[in-house]
Order: C-alpha cells, then sequence, then structure tokens
C-alpha cells in the first residue's frame, strides 16, 4: 500500500486563505462550482449543502476522482468520506472559525447538523 499523499504547504495555505474554492467531481467534463472549504491537521474537507442525487457529493461517491481549482490553478483529487466524532467536531469548529461573520453564522450552523456532517468529504492530491 502506498503511502498518502499530501499537499504542498503553499497549496494548504491558499486554500485555508481561501473561502470558496472551485470543485469537480468526477472525470467527466463539467464545470466547477463553489464550495466553502476548511483546513484541519493538514487535511481538507468539503461538506455538501444540499446531497442531491447528481450532486458532486454522489459524483464523488462514485467516482472519487476529480479537481479543485484554486485560481487558475487546477489540481487532480480523490475524494473520501471521513468519519470520526472527534475530527467531525473539529471540522465544525474550523467552519465557524473561517465563516465567522454574521451572514455566515446561518451557513456554519447548518453544516453543523448531522445530515450534512455526513457529508464531510476530505480531499487528497493524486
Amino acid at each position: 500500500m502506498s503511502p498518502m499523499r499530501k499537499f504542498s504547504e503553499s497549496v494548504l495555505a491558499t486554500i485555508a486563505g481561501s473561502k470558496i474554492i472551485g470543485i469537480r467531481a468526477g472525470t467527466e467534463p463539467h464545470r466547477f462550482i463553489g464550495v466553502w472549504v476548511v483546513v484541519v491537521r493538514r487535511r481538507v474537507f468539503v461538506r455538501s449543502w444540499n446531497d442531491k442525487a447528481h450532486g458532486w457529493r454522489r459524483v464523488f461517491r462514485e467516482e472519487p476522482r476529480g479537481a479543485i481549482q484554486l485560481s487558475a490553478r487546477e489540481i487532480a483529487v480523490r475524494a473520501r468520506n471521513t468519519k470520526g466524532e472527534r475530527l467531525l467536531d473539529a471540522i465544525d469548529h474550523a467552519y465557524g472559525e473561517k465563516y465567522n461573520t454574521k451572514a455566515s453564522q446561518k451557513w456554519v450552523r447548518g453544516f453543523a447538523s448531522s445530515r450534512r456532517r455526513m457529508t464531510t468529504t476530505e480531499l487528497l492530491p493524486l
């Protein structure tokens, strides 16, 4: 089994400093959509707000390869489900710290709900 690949320090810093990144799930060509992203323990996590049948999270469940977009840079990623209450709690906290405006609080509370916590997806570089 090969060791897990990790994002470089510069990519992690860019992601940590970005409020929204582009994500494209699967290998079929289509547009990037914007998602909120957090970095916890040097790992990258996203959550789905709607979890629609043909949304990015469901596509990643069928085909875990995809890409993220940081400015004009496109980075190939692999998605995997996230488990563990302590890690999920840390991700909740990271969302609250990063998206800390009054207008964002509704969304932060929503991301902490159990149905959205279960959509937590880790992104790993390919």
